[in-house]
């Protein structure tokens, strides 16, 4: 922190004031606001943890720490292993899916796009038509 003045050893009159600019560095106003976006997040947490460590009660006993899902106790392990055409389903659905956002915007603005973009969305187009046509041939699309 730096006392700049214009004016070294200047006395002003009676009632006027003398301004002192303050230079700070850059990174202070960045560094208060980060203390107190941490506050602004941590304190609720504080005062949640704090509620219920003085106001809720303690009752441990076989009915409160039961695990439970839906009302009905779980039968069986909780690691069961999905086929894995289940996760070339997903893969396939999000690249039309993305297919989708990327379609909307040019649908949207047709008539004011040059050429060159409509043969760039018919080569897009192409690409995951033949993408399909690949997942088709090689029958990841059966539901088996």
């Amino acid at each position: 922190m730096t006392l700049v003045s214009s004016v070294d050893n200047f006395r002003p009159a009676c009632g006027v004031a003398l301004i002192v600019m303050v230079e700070y560095s850059p990174y202070y106003l960045i560094s208060v606001l980060l203390v107190i976006a941490v506050i602004f997040a941590v304190a609720p947490l504080f005062a949640a943890y704090a509620w219920a460590k003085i106001f809720s009660p303690r009752k441990p006993g076989k009915d409160k720490n039961a695990i439970y899902e839906c009302g009905m106790e779980s039968k069986g392990d909780a690691w069961v292993q999905f086929r894995s055409e289940y996760y070339i389903y997903a893969i396939i659905f999000l690249i039309f899916d993305v297919e989708t956002v990327f379609l909307f915007p040019f649908a949207v603005s047709f008539t004011g796009l040059s050429a060159g973009a409509f043969i760039a969305m018919v080569v897009f187009i192409l690409l995951l038509v033949e993408g399909l046509a690949w997942a088709w041939q090689k029958g990841v699309l059966v539901w088996k």
